[in-house]
């Protein structure tokens, strides 16, 4: 099992206006392309505000591969990607690949 967790921060005053244009033209190319939905989609109330993390699991880095390039070829979902850039909301992501910890069995 392969968890993806990818953490957001957009630019102050602009989360608002990402999220409702991920909404719009990225969630629904994005969930087709990688099997459904996220394992979380979070916004922080504290902490590093105007930032959003989710997490995709996957069974492993080939699944995981495969999934994302039928995402980047997906018209809808390089649409969602310029339209982002246009908006300009984020300043900042980071990515980590995790496998669970040896005593922990996640959920199929």
């Amino acid at each position: 099992m392969l968890f993806d967790v990818r953490t957001y921060r957009c630019k102050p005053g602009t989360i608002n206006r990402h999220l409702a244009l991920y909404k719009e033209l990225g969630m629904g190319p994005q969930t087709s392309a990688l099997g459904g939905q996220p394992l979380a989609y979070l916004i922080a109330e504290t902490g590093e505000i105007n930032s959003y993390l989710h997490i995709w699991q996957y069974k492993d880095a080939a699944d995981r591969a495969a999934k994302r390039a039928v995402m980047m070829a997906d018209n809808g979902w390089q649409n969602y990607l310029a339209e982002s850039a246009k908006l300009g909301a984020l300043e900042h992501q980071q990515t980590s690949l995790m496998v669970p910890a040896p005593f922990w069995t996640p959920k199929a």
